[in-house]
């Protein structure tokens, strides 16, 4: 049991409401609706969403679904090794179909799937085991490239599923975690380095490019040869689709400078004491906001598309104090100085439209369990004690007063 929210959500949304949020972004489980990935209907688990949803409303809280975070119904891993065929992408249309015409009147606010990369790219190893589940071992990069593309199919028609679903007008969005390139100076030369890195740099070239622009990157394609991935006809005119928003998870980015290479460009490692937080990835870059931002607008050319922070936030290692609270002003650093980064980017008429703080409570943090936190509620897991901690009261009071304190 992480936080138990199934059986705790209605003090939870008492607790959102005393944050002063107006907006909320859950998860809905594909397995819970449907257990064996297709066919027969859970009702009880759709009776669960509009338990919450109209609890949320009631409170003034505005809920924002996103329709697949990472938990693929083992029924379909096992009929056909989920990811891996394009299967999957029409049974996940028919999942979304189900939902959205039984919550369509109470939810308007859509999310496809969260972080493509990180169930495909990190679900899939090459002749090794990867980190994240499915966990499944393939014998080649264009493998695991095939499961991106299945899931970008699974996003296209996801979409179409959606607007012919939900019985109300709607926005429907794509959350992803794309890797941002930020300039080591913001000299003409760095920041054209940093937009020519950003094709191939993480997942890019074949996720956010295909979904916002319908073409895998050039760069990207000629890197990857043989192993870019099959793509039947139709397939990029059903991957984009139109999207009323783009849901963007950024935590960190990477340093890059204009060098005399073929590229044209280098990838700057972290020196080993550059600061970071309490995950090995997490180093403290708060202009990854800002880039992010700006390369979807200038790089990927959609300075149309209004953006959403979807997820933003970071993990500490949160302690009790001997009066019973944390005091996790480390976290609060990170945040204030992000949230000037979003600053800047509406400041200079970006269309950056919403932000949404990972997390609002400790949970179960995928491969590290309980051990890494992110919360702006403290979990005592085993008694499942809500505590709030000292970011819980800066950010109300960021809320409250519509500003950066």
């Amino acid at each position: 049991m992480a936080c138990d929210h199934y059986h705790r959500y209605e003090h939870d949304i008492d607790l959102m409401a005393q944050l002063g949020i107006q907006h909320y972004r859950f998860s809905i489980a594909w397995s819970r609706i449907i257990p064996d990935g297709r066919g027969t209907v859970n009702e009880q688990g759709i009776d669960f969403y509009k338990r919450l949803v109209d609890c949320l409303r009631d409170k003034g809280i505005t809920p924002h679904a996103t329709l697949f975070h990472w938990d693929s119904p083992q029924a379909l891993e096992e009929a056909y090794g989920s990811w891996q065929s394009r299967q999957m992408a029409i049974d996940y249309a028919d999942y979304v179909t189900t939902v959205v015409s039984r919550l369509g009147d109470r939810i308007t606010h859509w999310m496809t799937l969260n972080e493509i990369p990180c169930f495909t790219h990190w679900g899939y190893g090459v002749n090794s085991d990867p980190p994240h589940a499915p966990g499944t071992r393939v014998s080649s990069l264009k493998q695991v490239w095939q499961t991106s593309h299945h899931a970008l199919l699974a996003h296209g028609l996801g979409c179409q599923a959606i607007r012919a679903a939900s019985p109300v007008p709607c926005s429907v969005s794509l959350v992803d975690n794309f890797a941002v390139t930020v300039p080591i100076n913001e000299s003409p030369d760095h920041i054209e380095a940093a937009k020519k890195a950003f094709h191939t740099v993480g997942k890019n070239g074949g996720i956010i490019f295909p979904a916002l622009t319908g073409k895998y990157s050039p760069a990207l394609l000629e890197k990857l040869g043989e192993n870019a991935p099959d793509i039947q006809d139709g397939d990029l005119k059903t991957i984009h689709q139109p999207l009323d928003i783009l849901g963007f998870n950024v935590y960190f980015g990477d340093y890059v400078r204009a060098v005399d290479n073929k590229l044209g460009y280098e990838i700057i490692k972290f020196p080993e004491h550059y600061p970071k937080l309490n995950m090995p990835w997490l180093h403290i870059l708060p202009d990854c906001i800002y880039w992010g931002i700006r390369h979807i607008s200038e790089t990927v050319g959609r300075p149309d598309l209004p953006i959403v922070i979807t997820e933003n936030g970071c993990a500490v290692a949160d302690e009790l104090n001997s009066q019973g609270e944390v005091i996790d002003i480390d976290r609060i650093f990170y945040l204030r100085q992000h949230l000037r980064s979003a600053h800047r980017a509406i400041a200079e008429g970006y269309p950056l439209n919403g932000y949404f703080l990972w997390s609002l409570m400790d949970n179960f943090e995928w491969s590290y369990g309980y051990d890494r936190r992110f919360g702006l509620i403290y979990i005592d897991y085993p008694t499942q004690n809500r505590i709030p901690k000292a970011s819980f009261d800066w950010y109300r009071e960021c809320i409250r007063t519509n500003r950066v304190v």
